[in-house]
């Protein structure tokens, strides 16, 4: 949509007072607006012309206008001014993840720190399976009958299980068996080492020892329990939502946090940001969710050793200060990698 130069002045500047104050903004109090020497009625008149294209609107009988989302999508695409990160929110993020100890810790740190930062809600998406290869897994005798699985992902997470076998297994054979599995299965993706194990392939081949396969069903039983599958979204400071008021309706709030237990629609949400280039903006019925008709939702991917393993971002209203929640989430996605990344690279020696 091109816009004069005026109609595009105008429109930042009563989007900017909008967010500022949260008061449908009149003619009168653009006038006073630095920049806009017009008369009154040349205000008005733009402002009819803006309506007119759906930019902004008139709530109930207010002599003030709101941006429209078409109003808030245009701002931030081409009127927005950016701000930098401040150097103590930076520094906030960087030492809020850098002393974690477990890639969940971090990223949950990451989703915490988000919220706080912004005073609006974090959520950060778990690595999903199918971006996430093994790189190695052990077997260790507990006692006669229990062994201890572990298994170690490309992201650094660490997955133990107990398995109960009938079998008693020796050190060599659990040996063996460690061996085996990550000379067929590491540098897979976690997912087609699932069903690698489901199908039952590791028991095609007659060359495999019978205490090798032995303890391959153990692995295939313990990367099937869903019941200890861990969260896939982490999501803090929904509560921030709670006292603003572009949010105070009843509905509205009951909506949105309805969607945020499901967590589905969060997820195909965040997912549609992950295979996306840098920041995406998710303003109003964008999303194509109704529990975040009312919101707006900036997220941005991160990266585990040059690879988009997952999405993080920050849910807010759509009167948010686009200009400093957007360098937030940008700056937070390349430390959050740059934690994870190195966290493997500790990992793997």
């Amino acid at each position: 949509m091109e816009l004069s130069a005026r109609a595009e002045t105008l429109l930042k500047a009563l989007i900017e007072r909008y967010i500022l104050d949260g008061e449908p903004v009149g003619s009168r109090t653009l006038s006073r607006h630095p920049g806009l020497d017009w008369s009154p009625a040349t205000i008005r008149n733009i402002m009819a012309d803006l309506e007119e294209l759906g930019l902004i609107r008139a709530p109930h009988a207010s002599a003030g206008r709101v941006p429209t989302a078409l109003g808030y999508r245009l701002f931030v695409d081409g009127l927005l001014t950016m701000t930098q990160i401040s150097v103590e929110d930076a520094h906030r993020l960087e030492t809020g993840m850098s002393g974690e100890p477990e890639p969940e810790r971090i990223l949950e740190s990451a989703s915490r720190l988000l919220s706080e930062v912004t005073r609006l809600a974090g959520v950060v998406t778990v690595p999903a399976e199918d971006t996430v290869t093994l790189r190695q897994v052990e077997f260790l005798k507990l006692s006669p009958g229990r062994v201890l699985f572990i298994l170690v992902t490309s992201d650094g997470r660490v997955l133990n299980r107990v398995i109960e076998s009938r079998r008693v297994y020796s050190d060599a054979a659990l040996t063996a068996a460690a061996n085996y599995f990550n000379a067929t299965y590491a540098g897979l993706a976690l997912s087609s080492v699932k069903q690698a194990l489901v199908a039952g392939m590791e028991a095609d081949s007659d060359a495999i020892a019978t205490e090798v396969r032995a303890a391959m069903e153990m692995a295939r039983s313990a990367l099937s329990r869903p019941d200890e599958a861990g969260p896939e979204i982490f999501l803090s400071g929904g509560e921030n939502l709670l006292g603003i008021p572009d949010l105070g309706d009843i509905e509205t709030l009951r909506r949105l946090f309805t969607a945020f237990n499901a967590k589905r629609d969060l997820l195909f949400l965040l997912d549609a940001g992950m295979h996306a280039s840098g920041v995406q903006i998710f303003i109003g019925q964008e999303s194509g969710y109704a529990g975040f008709e009312s919101c707006a939702v900036v997220t941005a991917p991160y990266q585990v050793n040059g690879r988009v393993v997952g999405t993080l971002g920050v849910i807010g209203p759509t009167r948010m200060r686009y200009e400093r929640v957007i360098p937030i989430v940008d700056v937070t996605s390349r430390i959050l990698g740059s934690a994870l990344s190195s966290m493997t690279r500790d990992a793997g020696g």
